[in-house]
């Protein structure tokens, strides 16, 4: 049996939720980016100190706005607890852009 992608898995959740294009489009898009940045590791393999880190680096290597901050935040949060069902660890350590 062959394995779902993990972009896969992401859309048919979303499918599921009834979430619209555009915010497919971008939840994808921050976490393609995600994974990029961390050298195309698997999210299951990273989590509780690697969001913070790209965060970060959204935030003083690209100068990213804080709602898109924010919104690449919700689409790794989403990835992490809806896609693998991994926790990335304590939510409330994760500090939105304000």
């Amino acid at each position: 049996m062959e394995k779902t992608r993990l972009l896969d898995q992401a859309r048919n959740v979303m499918h599921a939720k009834h979430s619209g294009i555009r915010t497919e489009l971008s939840c994808i898009q921050w976490i393609k980016r995600f994974i990029y940045f961390h050298l195309k590791q698997h999210p299951v393999d990273t989590g509780e100190t690697e969001i913070p880190v790209s965060q970060s680096h959204l935030t003083i290597n690209k100068h990213v706005t804080s709602p898109s901050q924010n919104q690449a935040l919700s689409a790794l949060l989403f990835l992490y607890r809806q896609v693998p069902g991994h926790e990335p660890g304590e939510i409330d350590a994760f500090v939105r852009a304000g």
